[in-house]
């Protein structure tokens, strides 16, 4: 292992042209800690927040942006016995993963399914672990509920509607064209709304109600949310891509039973995320293997094109995962 490493960092706030490629030290692991030599890295919203400057690294974090990676583990730090060097493994990351070398808790690595790649392998971490919270644990999506996810084509998106269309839940998703419509109900949605051209209240008041939301665009979206649900539905809310302030009436909270909740992920504790890599492992990751579910790839760019790969994400064409090839 070098002691130095390319690495992608955030200049200033701004837009995708404040990514700049940099030399950074290469991370030594710390106790229950690994070093992974980075293959791939996933692009995600958050990223996009944290160049902006509305989103910080929680505190002992990598300036670094890039919240998951897959690639090959070169070192371990006291304490781990799994995965040790020369294992394949994919990993949520706390940051750090636009870089060649990146260290993370060992127990928020998961191996590489059977039968997928590394490319594949670096789509998983962060959007396996948000929709495995947000939607079974704390939404508690049970078999034969109406589920609604916004933001159908995106890499939470297609995640969502793949494992809860699994799991045995009528699946509803809205998207921003056709195409992407047509991604959402070939992944296993029983009905894709344009919300360019169709009112998703007026849909799923047709057949009963929302069981259960996952809405990460917020603004507007949250007073039309709370109409749209089955009496004793829940909200689950993620992010806020139109802003987190709205006039609610809670009027329809009590006497309907509603139940709004939310969580973002990189702020929650290593033992929590390390819980959700566990039940990841044991109830999603045999299924990945099987090839019945897989991620939504979109493009891949190499490293030093991050801004690229920043503004096809924030100009909301994509469809699934986008990602970096680092090694």
């Amino acid at each position: 292992m070098t002691d130095t490493m390319r690495a992608i960092e955030i200049t200033e706030a701004g837009g995708p042209e404040v990514l700049r490629l940099t030399t950074r030290p290469v991370p030594r692991p710390a106790a229950g800690q690994v070093v992974i030599r980075t293959a791939y890295a996933g692009v995600n919203r958050p990223d996009a927040l944290q160049r902006a400057g509305s989103y910080a690294p929680p505190p002992g974090a990598s300036d670094l942006p890039g919240l998951e990676a897959s690639g090959e583990v070169v070192a371990v730090g006291a304490g781990v016995d799994w995965p040790q060097v020369g294992m394949q493994v994919c990993a949520l990351l706390p940051g750090g993963g636009y870089a060649e070398y990146v260290a993370t808790p060992a127990a928020h690595c998961l191996p590489v399914p059977e039968g997928m790649d590394l490319k594949q392998a670096a789509c998983l971490p962060e959007t396996f672990f948000t929709v495995w919270t947000n939607v079974f644990q704390r939404g508690g999506l049970r078999a034969g509920e109406r589920f609604l996810v916004h933001g159908g084509s995106s890499g939470i998106g297609t995640t969502a509607i793949q494992l809860a269309a699994h799991f045995g839940a009528r699946v509803f998703a809205t998207a921003g064209s056709a195409d992407k419509c047509a991604a959402c109900t070939g992944l296993g949605a029983e009905r894709a709304i344009n919300y360019r051209e169709e009112d998703f209240v007026e849909i799923l008041r047709a057949e009963g109600g929302a069981d259960l939301i996952l809405d990460m665009v917020g603004g507007d979206y949250l007073p039309r949310n709370v109409k749209a649900l089955a009496d004793d539905g829940r909200l689950v809310q993620i992010a806020f891509l139109q802003g987190p302030k709205v006039a609610l009436n809670f009027a329809q909270v009590m006497t309907r039973r509603l139940t709004i909740t939310g969580s973002t992920l990189r702020p929650q504790s290593d033992l929590a995320k390390a819980r959700i890599a566990e039940a990841l492992r044991a109830e999603v990751w045999p299924i990945l293997s099987t090839g019945r579910i897989a991620p939504v790839m979109d493009s891949e760019f190499p490293l030093d094109k991050a801004a690229e790969a920043h503004a096809r994400m924030e100009g909301s064409t994509h469809i699934g995962k986008i990602v970096l090839k680092v090694a």
